[in-house]
């Protein structure tokens, strides 16, 4: 399957779930003035994610080009890219964790045919600032059966 298969059936299958689809915003943000390129799928939409209203509702999908260049030296193994496209669902204040979860489930093993087990998944493990995310955790070890050993803890 080829990239763009990918990215349409993302965002059909989100679009299917009452998400709106918007365009990627420009890869030289318009009003951001702290970064030279846009470098996260978040990055456009946080006016929104703190709690300004989007034109499209509450529920939002896209793709978003982005450029990082932070590790640059790097670039050209498995691990450092420079411009690559995020994949994004977006819920301003509509659901939350668990139905996220679901429906990225649901998109990995029902649209592109995923085996269970061939999955494996990253929760947060907390730090000194924050705890462990054990809502996700718990999302996905009782609700889908995902094994301990398919549950990979993150520390940023």
């Amino acid at each position: 399957m080829k990239a763009i298969d990918i990215r349409n059936k993302y965002l059909k299958f989100f679009e299917s779930k009452g998400h709106s689809v918007i365009p990627s915003a420009p890869l030289i943000p318009e009003n951001d003035p702290s970064v030279l390129f846009t470098t996260a799928g978040m990055q456009p939409l946080v006016p929104y994610l703190l709690g300004q209203k989007h034109p499209a509702g509450t529920r939002l999908t896209d793709f978003q080009k982005c450029v990082r260049t932070n590790d640059i030296e790097e670039v050209g193994d498995n691990r450092h890219l420079t411009y690559f496209e995020m994949l994004g669902n977006w819920s301003l204040g509509d659901y939350f964790k668990e139905e996220s979860i679901q429906m990225s489930f649901d998109f990995l093993t029902k649209e592109l045919q995923i085996p269970v087990e061939k999955l494996s998944v990253t929760v947060f493990k907390g730090d000194e600032d924050c705890p462990r995310d054990e809502v996700a955790a718990e999302c996905w070890k009782k609700s889908w059966n995902i094994r301990w050993s398919h549950l990979l803890l993150w520390k940023r």
